[in-house]
């Protein structure tokens, strides 16, 4: 791969544990994963955002510490780069949307402390999907919790995902439109991801 280090976002449902794996799999990458099953906050969460949002959130930061924290001292001879399904910045995003005013003021203040210290992705590939296929992959995969998340809240992440990386002009980020792809059953939309991978990309937001 061009790039040392790749991270794959998206909104919940997009695929981007799906696509990480395959790529680390066949390219012998070393990966990263998210633990959502391990946040114990997370069912809770879904039920009722407003008491258990501040809880979630700063276990999902303090994991996404611990794995980027791990990366920097465990390097890997053996191999070639890595990648991971999620953007330490999605803490900051998430919280934004979540938290109420105190509390998300309080999280950035953890989040500015934490964040000069960890490693930077050399490329963001963004796979953005309509709310309708958010959606219909998150039935399909069939987690308990996650069944009644409306799509008014799908959509008002995925939007705080745009606005972000639209000020962010100092790092690679390549937004895919995936509608129309599915890299798992189509070996052409999956050599088209490798492809946009291992292209040359400015610093700046790019649309596919």
């Amino acid at each position: 791969m061009r790039y040392n280090f790749i991270t794959i976002e998206g909104c919940i449902g997009a695929g981007k544990t799906t696509l990480a794996k395959m790529l680390a799999e066949e390219l012998n990458g070393k990966l990263i994963l998210e633990q959502f099953e391990d946040n114990p906050f997370l069912p809770g969460f879904y039920k009722d955002p407003e008491r258990h949002a501040f809880p979630v959130e700063l276990y999902f930061m303090a994991e996404r510490f611990q794995h980027l924290r791990n990366l920097l001292a465990q390097a890997d001879i053996f191999k070639s780069f890595t990648v991971s399904d999620f953007l330490f910045q999605k803490s900051l995003i998430f919280a934004q949307n979540n938290l109420k005013a105190d509390e998300a003021k309080l999280y950035r203040m953890l989040f500015d402390i934490i964040n000069p210290s960890l490693p930077k992705p050399d490329i963001t590939l963004y796979l953005y999907a309509p709310v309708e296929k958010l959606l219909a992959n998150i039935k399909k995969r069939g987690r308990d919790y996650e069944q009644g998340i409306p799509a008014e809240y799908l959509e008002g992440i995925q939007n705080a995902y745009l606005e972000y990386f639209k000020l962010q002009t100092n790092a690679r980020i390549v937004l895919l439109d995936t509608t129309n792809m599915n890299w798992l059953e189509s070996k052409v939309d999956y050599e088209r991801v490798k492809e946009i991978l291992n292209a040359e990309w400015s610093a700046g937001l790019h649309y596919v």
